[in-house]
Order: C-alpha cells, then sequence, then structure tokens
C-alpha cells in the first residue's frame, strides 16, 4: 500500500528533475529541430564571412601585390600599419565619424523623437525625415558641389546679407565636416524612423497615467518613452558604430576626382584600405590593405562590445 501511495510522489519528483534539466518533451523537440534549423544560416555565415575574415588575417601577414607570391612577414605589416601617418590621420577621422557623428545624430534623433510623439501628422514627417535615406550618395557629391561652390547659391545668400568673405566650404580643411555634416543630415531620418517605430508600440495607457501623475512632454520622454524604447536605441547605437567605418563614397565624391584622391586630411580607414589595395600610380599593397582592414574590424567589435555592455538595462516588458 505504501508503495503504491508513494508513486505518484515519484512521478513527480522525476518530473520535476526533468523539468529542471529540460528534459521535458517540448524541450527535447527543440534540440532536435535546433540543428537542422541553424546549421544552414551557420553555414552561409562561416563561408560567406568567418572563411573571408581568416584568409583577410591570414593575407596580412604577408607582402603581396595580388599577382605574384605571397612574402612572409608576420606582424610586421601591422607595425608598418601604426608607423604609418597617413594611417593614424585615418583612423582618427574614422573615430570622429564614429563618436561625433554618433553623438550629433542621436542628440537630433531623440529630440525629432520628442517632438513626432506630441505632434498630429508625424507619419508625413517621418517620411520626409526619411528621405535623404532613399537618394544615392553621388546625389549628394554633386549638389554639394552645386551649392556650396565660390558662385554658388549658398554664397550668394551669404552676399545677399553682406557677407563678402563666405567660408571655402569645399576646402581641404573644411572637407571633413562638410562630409560629418552630410551623413548627419542622411543618418537621422532614418535611426529617428526605426526609434519612432518602437515608440509607437508603447501602450497609450503609460503616457496617460504620467500625465496624471503632472508629468510634463519632457518628463514622460525621460520616463516613459527612453526605458520603453531602449531596446531599440542600443540596437541603433550598434548599427551606427558598424556603419560609421563604412564610410566610403561621400568622402570620395566629396574630396576625390577622376585623377587623384581627395586630401589625407579628409580619410577614414574605408579610403585608406581602397588606396592601399587599388593605388593609381603605384604596386597593390595588400598585406598593408587588408591589415587596415583586419584593424578597422577589431576597432568596431571592441566598440560594439563596449557600447552593448554600457547601455544593457533590464527589459521592461508592458
Amino acid at each position: 500500500m505504501a508503495g503504491i501511495l508513494d508513486a505518484p510522489r515519484t512521478r513527480a519528483v522525476r518530473a520535476a528533475r526533468s523539468s529542471r534539466r529540460g528534459t521535458g518533451p517540448h524541450e527535447r523537440q527543440q534540440r532536435r529541430t535546433f540543428w537542422p534549423f541553424t546549421a544552414p544560416a551557420l553555414l552561409a555565415y562561416a563561408v560567406l564571412f568567418l572563411a573571408p575574415v581568416g584568409y583577410a588575417f591570414w593575407t596580412s601577414l604577408h607582402k603581396w601585390d595580388g599577382m605574384g607570391a605571397m612574402q612572409w612577414r608576420g606582424l610586421r605589416n601591422y607595425q608598418l600599419l601604426f608607423d604609418d601617418p597617413t594611417f593614424r590621420t585615418s583612423l582618427v577621422n574614422t573615430l570622429k565619424l564614429m563618436f561625433i557623428g554618433g553623438a550629433v545624430t542621436f542628440a537630433i534623433s531623440l529630440a525629432l523623437t520628442l517632438v513626432l510623439r506630441e505632434m498630429q501628422g508625424r507619419l508625413f514627417a517621418r517620411s520626409v525625415l526619411f528621405f535623404p535615406c532613399l537618394v544615392n550618395g553621388m546625389v549628394f557629391g554633386i549638389a554639394a558641389g552645386f551649392l556650396f561652390s565660390p558662385t554658388g547659391p549658398v554664397n550668394q545668400v551669404l552676399h545677399f546679407f553682406g557677407v563678402t568673405t563666405p567660408p571655402k566650404w569645399l576646402s581641404t580643411d573644411n572637407l571633413l565636416p562638410m562630409v560629418l555634416g552630410t551623413l548627419i543630415w542622411t543618418a537621422t531620418g532614418y535611426y529617428t524612423s526605426i526609434i519612432m517605430a518602437a515608440v509607437d508600440q508603447i501602450p497609450a495607457y503609460l503616457y496617460e497615467a504620467a500625465e496624471l501623475d503632472g508629468a510634463n512632454a519632457l518628463q514622460r520622454f525621460r520616463h516613459v518613452t527612453l526605458p520603453c524604447a531602449w531596446d531599440v536605441i542600443s540596437v541603433c547605437a550598434v548599427l551606427w558604430t558598424v556603419s560609421s567605418v563604412k564610410i566610403f563614397e561621400l568622402i570620395l565624391l566629396f574630396g576625390g576626382s577622376s585623377s587623384a584622391y581627395p586630401p589625407i586630411s579628409s580619410w577614414n580607414t574605408a579610403l585608406y584600405v581602397y588606396t592601399e589595395a587599388f593605388p593609381q600610380a603605384t604596386i597593390p599593397r595588400l598585406g598593408i590593405a587588408t591589415a587596415a582592414a583586419i584593424t578597422s574590424l577589431v576597432m568596431v567589435t571592441v566598440v560594439t562590445l563596449v557600447l552593448r555592455r554600457l547601455m544593457r538595462r533590464e527589459p521592461i516588458e508592458y
């Protein structure tokens, strides 16, 4: 009789242990279907990303012009890379685009989110803000050459208001700020649209409760919008970090020509890699180019990990 009474208790204990170990029917089914669904994506990731990165790192340890035999150099390519003042300038410019451009872009995007959340017709406003993202970068280069030329419309307007010596907008010293301004203008609408898509999912009763407590628009943004949309904002920060390193066509269009590269003072690491791999009058240095590319990849990885660590918050469920 005691054995019969203890049987349900034994089955309950076994079920609890099975649940703790994750060996229930549902968990076992998930484990059986994990690899069949995941393996194709992992294989594509390995072939299209890991293998090229591995080959690039192997190439960065050699002296190679892309046609002859590779000559082993080891880490000397990286030493030569950081001894090159052109690369150091490119690295500093990349960090400027990443941090200064990111800070200004997200400051404007969050300010626009505060305004759009409270205004009527915000869907139309979001469409207008998003429009620059749809325009090809060549258009901005051509438009800048027209608008900011010495006899262009911008200087004509300044002359009308009495400015006799307008700035040399497209000079070497102003080239990087012009690129940075164009980048901020084109990226602001993109990130504003993403953040607003997250804000639209926040329940209205949270804002109503904040209003009943006497919170103004800025307080509602700080205590409701930011915490609820924080996960999306952190993802946008990672997207910006990755995309800011890949800026190439804007610098080439603003400062380059058919016969010359842009001034070195405006280069970033992407343009440095391009000029080393495809020089105009010298032999390609693919070892140095891939070393610069690997350095950029490591830099982006480190910054992304730090950002994810600093922006980690407990998820808010609503």
